[in-house]
C-alpha cells in the first residue's frame, strides 16, 4: 500500500477503487429478462442476454439460480462503473502532472 503522505487525493481514490474491485466477487455481463409463453401465460422464464467479444448470446436461467445470476450481473455493472471512474481519475491525474511540469 502507498503511504498517504506521498500520494495525491486522486491516487488515494484510485487505490480505494482497486480495493473495491478486488472485493466484487463473481461477475457476468448482461441483463435478465422475464418472459411468458403465450397464450397460456406459462412462466415466468428467465433469460440472460449479453454481448461478449462482439457476439450476442442468450441463456436460459433456472429460477433456483436467479438470485446468483442477478448478483453476478449487478457485480459486473459495478465493475464497469468502478473501471470507468478509475480511467477518469487516471486521465485527470495525467492532466495535473502535465500542468505541474509547465
Amino acid at each position: 500500500m502507498i503511504s498517504d503522505m506521498k500520494t495525491t487525493p486522486i491516487e488515494r481514490k484510485i487505490e480505494h477503487l482497486k480495493q473495491q474491485l478486488a472485493e466484487l466477487g463473481p461477475i457476468h455481463p448482461g441483463s435478465l429478462s422475464e418472459q411468458y409463453k403465450d397464450p397460456q401465460k406459462h412462466g415466468p422464464y428467465y433469460h440472460l442476454s449479453f454481448t461478449w467479444r462482439g457476439k450476442g448470446r442468450t441463456r436460459f436461467v433456472r429460477s433456483e439460480r436467479l438470485a446468483e445470476v442477478r448478483q453476478k450481473v449487478a457485480n459486473y455493472k459495478r465493475f464497469r462503473e468502478l473501471t470507468d471512474e478509475w480511467v477518469d481519475l487516471v486521465v485527470e491525474l495525467e492532466q495535473q502532472e502535465r500542468e505541474q511540469k509547465q
